[in-house]
């Protein structure tokens, strides 16, 4: 699967920039390649689909954070280890979604998602995930906690 194949569109974010009252970041993430390649992907081996909590959404840096910082965008299966999907991205952009989902998280419960994530195939939805952690590595592959949605009393 190459990177071209997927677009990624983030929604409920502004209202960190304007005041606004928090709503649930989200983002689609539509993929165009061959489809059956992302289902074998995200189908775990007793052929279910994967669930929120065997997959990990990440942002590796591919340089040091600055000003026009790109960085790859991957969500891979929590068990396996094994990349699901990766997509290139502005950091700053990425960054901003996170805030919003840490600022949103400020008033959620403890067990309610801080951000949504789903999975279109050709506009068509597969798979959405609620989830509550993002992590974020420096281009040398260091976590970067501070940056990072990391729920309290998750350990690492």
């Amino acid at each position: 699967m190459r990177r071209e194949h997927f677009t990624l569109h983030v929604s409920n974010i502004d209202w960190v920039e304007t005041g606004e009252d928090p709503s649930k970041p989200s983002v689609s993430i539509d993929f165009t390649g061959p489809a059956a390649t992302l289902r074998e992907r995200l189908t775990g081996s007793d052929d279910e689909i994967l669930d929120a909590g065997e997959t990990d959404v990440a942002l590796r840096l591919q340089e040091p954070l600055g000003n026009d910082t790109t960085g790859v965008v991957s969500v891979t299966n929590r068990i396996t280890g094994d990349f699901i999907l990766e997509l290139n991205e502005d950091a700053a952009d990425v960054l901003q979604f996170i805030r919003a989902a840490r600022g949103y998280g400020e008033g959620a419960a403890d067990d309610e998602g801080r951000y949504e994530v789903e999975i279109t195939l050709d506009g068509d939805s597969f798979v959405t995930y609620d989830k509550r952690t993002f992590l974020v590595y420096d281009d040398e592959g260091s976590l970067l906690r501070q940056h990072s949605l990391i729920p309290s009393g998750v350990e690492l």
